[in-house]
């Protein structure tokens, strides 16, 4: 089978779980093969062995940490045209979709983002996407080129196949265009201690019914109670109870999780549009007819305040 190529992401120097589930894709596909741009350490190449690529291109060229994303399209452009994958699979997400986007744009070919699935199919992999704000899903293949996916996180769970990669270390010619932009500075924020938004397979969301700031409080002991993220709606965010790095929707994040637990929102269709793609949603909502209810899978109408008090005692009960 041909190769399905995987753009690696890392945080902190370790593979993040969506690369893990991007591999898992992958072979469903094909076989699987990663690209590193940057150092790879032996636990860099054990995370992607025990995950099934047999392949492992890495193009450790400094000008993809001095500058901004263009190098690392231009790495990506590069290795595909030097192994032909039968598609390339990256993970959806500000820096992901632009790289995706540059090298579709350079190599002519189609691109399709924020897939909440792939499934092999005649004449190339076939990719659903939930669309419209949520409202429609849709399939859709490229016809043109190699075809580019961008790939919510939590499409799929992991799944280990592990394997001894072949590792091919790759030089690349970075443009002078691809230097324009440099990066000077870099901040790391401050860790709550709780997964990643875009990585979290539960998410715990927050909006204008919950009343206050301080109300969000509950919503962070229950996501540490079931090992989740926290996240909140515009509304929220624009009364300055949460920070906006954690906003869902059609002007925030989209999250794709196993389970988004929404509470006091009400379900404005520039919500929905960034989480509609979970898997499991449940609402906890005083107003038994909040649009939210439309689209859940299992709904409380009660106040939160009341609610999420004993849901974080029966999660911390069942959990010994």
């Amino acid at each position: 089978m041909a190769e399905v190529l995987v753009l690696v992401e890392r945080s902190d120097g370790v593979v993040r779980k969506a690369t893990l589930e991007l591999l898992t894709l992958a072979r469903r596909l094909g076989d699987p093969a990663a690209l590193v741009c940057g150092p790879a350490d032996d636990a860099v190449m054990k995370a992607l062995g025990e995950y099934g690529a047999g392949k492992v291109y890495v193009v450790d060229d400094p000008a993809i940490h001095e500058f901004l994303v263009a190098p690392k399209a231009e790495a990506l452009v590069d290795v595909v045209r030097r192994t032909s994958p039968a598609t390339v699979l990256v993970t959806a997400g500000r820096e992901g979709t632009e790289v995706a986007a540059r090298t579709a744009v350079r190599l002519d070919s189609g691109i399709i983002t924020n897939a909440v699935e792939v499934a092999p199919g005649d004449g190339g992999p076939l990719v659903t996407q939930s669309v419209l704000s949520g409202g429609w899903i849709t399939q859709s293949q490229v016809v043109r080129g190699t075809p580019i996916v961008t790939v919510l996180p939590n499409a799929v769970v992991p799944e280990a196949l592990p394997v001894e990669p072949v590792v091919e270390h790759i030089e690349v010619q970075i443009s002078d265009a691809a230097r324009k932009s440099r990066i000077v500075q870099r901040t790391p924020k401050t860790g709550t201690g709780r997964p990643d938004l875009a990585d979290a397979s539960v998410v715990v969301s927050g909006g204008r019914g919950m009343g206050s700031a301080e109300a969000f409080g509950l919503l962070e002991q229950l996501a540490d109670a079931m090992g989740g993220a926290v996240a909140a709606s515009r509304a929220a965010t624009d009364l300055g109870w949460y920070a906006h790095d954690f906003q869902i929707g059609q002007t925030g994040k989209t999250v794709a999780p196993q389970l988004y637990l929404a509470s006091g929102i009400s379900g404005a269709i520039q919500h929905r549009a960034g989480m509609q793609g979970s898997r499991t949603i449940v609402a906890i909502n005083k107003d038994p007819k909040a649009p939210i209810f439309g689209i859940t899978d299992f709904g409380v109408v009660g106040d939160a305040h009341a609610v999420l008090p004993a849901l974080i005692d029966e999660v911390r009960r069942r959990k010994g």
